[in-house]
């Protein structure tokens, strides 16, 4: 099975991590490319799809919204997988701040998963540093390897396991 991992990051955490379910997908046997959103122009030979995004403000970054906007038909006839990277905290706690419900429904995607991210002052813009420090969000790398790992093999499983037939709705 051929699968596109593709992910729309900032600083390059989920870039990261998209790296990493590619990794995962490709030890499980599939044939994985990889390509930043917006270097995305066609889904042909392209069995599933993996989207995912960095996630300020609730909201995944342009490049992807606008990857799964402008491929939406084509996303919707292949097997989907979303992840979201980047809120702080608790991911299971902060999941319904991420705002993809229209998203996922749109493409049929079979599950949207949401990791914790990574922060480093340093690599920051000014205007993230600042909007972080104004908030006293915590720094550091909070990304969950395992779980990531985990994920990338529901993935692979579920790709064994389904016929790549539309997807059942998503909970909003």
């Amino acid at each position: 099975m051929h699968i596109l991992v593709t992910a729309a990051t900032k600083y390059g955490s989920t870039a990261a991590t998209a790296d990493r379910l590619a990794e995962i997908l490709r030890s499980a046997g599939h044939e994985v490319t990889q390509r930043p959103p917006g270097e995305v122009d066609t889904l042909d030979g392209v069995d599933a799809v993996v989207l995912g995004s960095a996630v300020y403000a609730g909201t995944w970054l342009p490049a992807a919204r606008e990857l799964a906007h402008r491929l939406e038909a084509d996303l919707a006839a292949r097997g989907v997988w979303l992840f979201s990277s980047g809120p702080l905290g608790d991911p299971r706690e902060r999941a319904e701040d991420v705002h993809v419900s229209s998203i996922a429904t749109a493409v049929g995607a079979y599950d949207h998963r949401v990791f914790p991210g990574a922060v480093d002052p340093a690599v920051l813009d000014a205007d993230d540093r600042a909007t972080i420090e104004g908030l006293h969000a915590p720094v550091g790398d909070f990304r969950d390897w395992a779980a990531v790992d985990g994920y990338a093999r529901e993935i692979a499983d579920g790709l064994v396991s389904r016929d790549l037939v539309p997807a059942p709705t998503l909970p909003a």
